[in-house]
């Protein structure tokens, strides 16, 4: 099961959208995709929960501006979701799909992606070497002073 303070924190990001959308500071550009993802998420867990007082107050709380919801708050949703997640199996399993395609729809199409002890970076990166030293993301041997003349063996 994906952990639930991931669902906790989109049905509240869910929250805080709609009440930007109502107060009518929407961004025009909302990627819609992803918000009828958010839509399906917050359904089930609204069906599931249904009058819950932890998630009328995750509720109220985005509608006041909070960045993030309370510690409490959080706590109180995440164990009324992880208690109908071990009533109810089937809630678990959709609940976990619709997680996983939330966190899908959330990678940007460009982002980089590396392999075989490769590295990505999302932001700049500066190397430098001083005072007769190397750098490098990555080195293999290095020799440093003066290395010995290619003899024969060498090519």
């Amino acid at each position: 099961m994906t952990g639930i303070e991931i669902v906790v924190g989109y049905v509240f990001a869910w929250a805080v959208r709609k009440a930007k959308r109502v107060a009518g500071r929407a961004d025009a550009e909302v990627d819609r995709t992803l918000d009828a993802g958010m839509d399906q998420l917050h359904d089930l867990v609204s069906r599931k929960l249904g009058e819950d007082p932890a998630l009328q107050k995750l509720a109220e709380e985005a509608q006041t501006g909070q960045e993030e919801p309370s510690d409490r708050t959080r706590q109180r949703v995440q164990l009324a979701l992880e208690d109908a997640a071990e009533r109810d199996p089937g809630f678990a399993e959709t609940l976990d799909r619709a997680v996983k395609q939330l966190q899908a729809l959330e990678r940007p199409a460009d982002a980089v992606s590396a392999r075989d002890g490769g590295q990505t970076v999302g932001g700049n990166v500066y190397i430098q070497s001083d005072h007769g030293s190397a750098a490098a993301w990555t080195m293999g041997n290095v020799t440093m002073g003066n290395p010995p003349q290619p003899g024969p063996d060498m090519g």
